[in-house]
């Protein structure tokens, strides 16, 4: 079902600032950058050669994401499989006792469709899966 690992995830603050680590101290050059659910999220992706880091910088006050970076502060949010067919991958997850965080599928990175399992049903563990 897991195609493999599509990208790790961090929560940031400010993109801007997190590339000055990333991009100009570590090294990994951009590969895109984008806005996406209605200008809720901006999503930054680095190459780390054999998957992507991506900055999660919550843009909208009102994302759940924003409350959750002030309350915690930024730092590794969660990893993402890239799978063929989200619909497909949530029924399989489903049918192995896994529990979604979400009923329907979000808007991810270039168009892509994502969506959360349920950190209850991973021990406590964030995964994402991403696909058409």
């Amino acid at each position: 079902m897991f195609k493999g690992l599509d990208h790790v995830a961090i929560l940031v603050a400010n993109t801007e600032e997190a590339l000055k680590v990333y991009r100009d101290r570590l090294g990994l050059p951009v590969l895109l950058s984008e806005v996406v659910n209605a200008g809720a999220i901006r999503l930054t992706h680095l190459d780390m050669g054999n998957t992507h880091l991506q900055l999660v910088e919550p843009l909208a006050p009102s994302h759940p994401l924003y409350a959750h970076l002030l309350q915690h502060g930024g730092g590794l949010h969660h990893l993402c499989f890239a799978v063929e067919d989200v619909d497909e991958a949530i029924t399989a997850v489903t049918d192995a006792g896994i529990e979604m965080a979400q009923l329907q599928p979000h808007q991810g990175t270039q168009g892509k469709r994502a969506a959360f399992l349920a950190k209850s049903s991973t021990d406590g563990v964030s995964f994402e899966i991403t696909g058409r």
